[in-house]
């Protein structure tokens, strides 16, 4: 039987500390940073609701980050 995968290990980052960037900076700063998912959504988007471990959201309107979460 195969081994279970580790699942990638999430930056210490705050999500919070991307609300207000422009979408393009605070996705390029996420990937620095180590995250390996990003994800940008408009407002009211409806997605799925599983965690991803690794993956950064973004809700974007006009252009700049409004919220961002984990997962």
């Amino acid at each position: 039987m195969a081994p279970i995968p580790t699942p990638s290990a999430e930056p210490s980052d705050t999500p919070d500390a991307y609300v207000g960037l422009a979408a393009g900076d605070a996705e390029r700063q996420a990937r620095e940073r180590g995250w390996s998912t990003v994800r940008t959504l408009p407002p009211g988007a409806i997605i799925t609701m599983e965690y991803l471990a690794g993956r950064l959201n973004f809700e974007v309107t006009e252009g700049r980050v409004t919220r961002s979460w984990k997962g």
